[in-house]
């Protein structure tokens, strides 16, 4: 799904695509579906039947015969009752078909967006993802709950009608066909018209609903800005967007009612003077003119159920269109084969901290983790002709402690980008205890590696819950651990639930430092042999540091760890620190050696020290 997208696609080709789509879900439940055409054909002919019964009981009224009436109406009340029974049960089911449907889009869809490689989520909205979720779905949802049976409904007996007005009287029904025909025709030019519209409806909301998403989570920056008048004015361009695509989805399909009410009126006209005039003349009897009347006043009932409906026909294949095309992306590519597995044996020497016990498994093949991780002359770029990476070559043994600098957009993040298969090298390899990591499969590759990002991210739960989502089956003491480790136990016990506390969204009710604290709790529980620290103590005040610093000594102690910091004191104990410039390995060495060369790291370094 593009992620500014202005146009919908208007070729007829998607539209039947997001038919498919829909249909192939709706097979999932074919049988319930059956019975629920069943019923519905079973109400509408109860309905027809019903009408056509007017021609009896009138004819016994006109020859005075009160036991045929009786018997008329008696059997015209059990038609009806019939098919109001009919009529509870298809609602009932389709209800539940309808669930059921959305239930399974949702699920398929979810499963999708997780499957996703990073690179969808750094150009696509999440305001634009959750429409999907929520204006898509729901579209979709009031379109089988309201059309399915409708539309069943409206053919039986659009069916039904025609032919017993061919039956009743065929003369008066071609005048009937005539009308019908111009019903039909206009309802067709109407809704190719009103479809592309509806489309872009949509795309445009997803616009207005990405918006409002990013002004609310950005309320701070927004403030402190001062940008509210013109955040309001960008507001009222998207928003008006949104009016014109729907003043135009709506223009064409709001006339489909009234057109169809005109002309249906016109047909009813005319067909009574000319019903008139045969029944007086002797061509015609008044129960079958009668009759004929109430169908032809009928006639235009189901004509307005397929306007009505196609309306909501067209915005959910609008809504479908977009789900689908998010459901066809191509997911992550992993064709790894070597999986992790747990192994009592495997206890190699000089294998990092958590590596024992662990093993890769290709076939008959086991390789004992060790947390050996090298780049051989990567080269990588997010985009075509734009290089982050440039012929990178560069190591860390069994638990070392590699530490990146350089200015922004040097390529420190990219390289642990790269380690986690965020996304792929161009050229080159990256081997992980000699294996390259493409062979590997990501879960298990994932798996076995740590991360502290900069941007914290706490999901709703408890601590614990949020601890725990490091390693989901630690158990309670093992979370307790984790969080002493992480010096975080400290501030957790004064919590009014301490480990039962709720976090609220996104950990609103802790502050930055707590939930820093967490995240490194999170990756500590995990006990992986490589950790990665992404300016894991950015947002951590002086005190907090030196309060975590044994934390984190404790948990890098023995593992391969890759860390990223501006604040340079953070890495001066690292086995090798690695100088980047625009993508390149400039200098490599301990904090000793590279001071005394007196280059880059020596001007960064002795830069900070001034600033303080």
């Amino acid at each position: 799904m593009p992620s500014r997208q202005t146009a919908a696609p208007a070729r007829p080709e998607h539209v039947a695509a997001a038919l498919r789509g829909l249909l192939s879900y709706m097979s999932r439940t074919r049988f319930a579906l059956i019975a629920v055409a069943v019923l519905v054909c079973v109400s509408g002919g109860a309905n027809l039947l019903g009408t056509y019964m007017i021609k009896p009981v009138v004819n016994a009224i006109e020859d005075g015969d009160p036991q045929r009436f009786l018997a008329g109406v008696a059997f015209t009340a059990g038609i009806y009752l019939t098919g109001v029974v009919a009529c509870f049960g298809y609602s009932q089911i389709m209800v539940r078909v309808a669930q059921k449907v959305v239930s399974d889009i949702r699920r398929d869809l979810f499963a999708r967006i997780e499957r996703l490689p990073l690179s969808f989520f750094d150009r696509t909205r999440h305001g634009d993802v959750m429409s999907c979720f929520t204006n898509d779905v729901d579209t979709v949802s009031e379109a089988l709950n309201n059309s399915f049976a409708n539309l069943v409904q409206a053919g039986v007996q659009i069916v039904g009608t025609i032919t017993l007005l061919l039956v009743l009287d065929w003369r008066l029904t071609l005048i009937t066909l005539v009308c019908d025909g111009a019903i039909a025709l206009y309802v067709r030019f109407s809704g190719g018209r009103s479809s592309r519209h509806f489309a872009r409806q949509q795309t445009e909301l997803a616009g207005v609903d990405g918006y409002v998403e990013e002004m609310i989570l950005g309320q701070k920056v927004v403030k402190v800005f001062n940008h509210e008048a013109a955040n309001l004015a960008r507001f009222r361009t998207l928003n008006g967007r949104l009016r014109e695509a729907g003043v135009a989805a709506q223009t064409y399909a709001s006339t489909m009612v009234p057109v169809t009410v005109c002309v249906s009126y016109a047909n009813y006209a005319i067909v009574t003077i000319v019903g008139a005039v045969l029944a007086i003349n002797g061509y015609a009897d008044v129960g079958s003119l009668a009759s004929y009347l109430v169908f032809v006043r009928q006639a235009a009932a189901p004509f307005n159920q397929f306007t009505q409906q196609g309306n909501f026909l067209l915005t959910a294949l609008a809504g479908a269109e977009r789900i689908f095309s998010v459901m066809r992306l191509d997911p992550e590519v992993d064709e790894g084969a070597v999986r992790l597995e747990r192994d009592g044996r495997a206890n190699a020497d000089g294998a990092a901290a958590g590596a024992a016990g662990w093993v890769w498994v290709r076939g008959a093949s086991r390789t004992p983790l060790r947390g050996d991780v090298r780049f051989h002359h990567v080269d990588f770029g997010y985009e075509p002709g734009h290089p982050v990476l440039k012929d990178l070559s560069l190591y860390a043994k069994p638990g070392q402690t590699i530490a990146f600098v350089g200015s922004t957009g040097a390529g420190k993040t990219t390289i642990t980008n790269l380690i986690n298969r965020f996304y792929e090298v161009g050229n080159g390899t990256i081997t992980y205890d000699g294996i390259d990591v493409r062979d590997i499969d990501k879960a298990s590759l994932r798996r076995s590696l740590g991360i502290v990002l900069q941007d914290t991210h706490l999901f709703r739960g408890t601590i614990a819950d949020n601890i725990r989502f490091g390693r989901l089956d630690a158990t309670d003491e093992q979370v307790r651990a984790a969080a002493r480790v992480a010096n975080a136990d400290s501030f957790i016990s004064r919590l009014p639930k301490g480990y039962d506390t709720l976090v609220a969204a996104d950990g609103a009710n802790l502050s930055q430092g707590q939930r820093q604290l967490l995240a490194i709790a999170r990756a500590a529980v995990a006990d992986p042999p490589v950790l990665i620290l992404d300016e894991a103590t950015s947002s951590i005040d002086t005190r907090t540091e030196a309060l975590i610093q044994q934390g984190m000594d404790a948990l890098m102690r023995g593992r391969t760890v890759f860390v990223i910091a501006h604040r340079l004191s953070t890495v001066r104990n690292a086995d090798a620190i690695i100088v980047l410039e625009h993508g390149r390995i400039v200098e490599r060495g301990t904090h000793e050696e590279l001071l005394a060369r007196r280059g880059e790291y020596w001007q960064l370094w002795t830069g900070v020290r001034e600033l303080d």
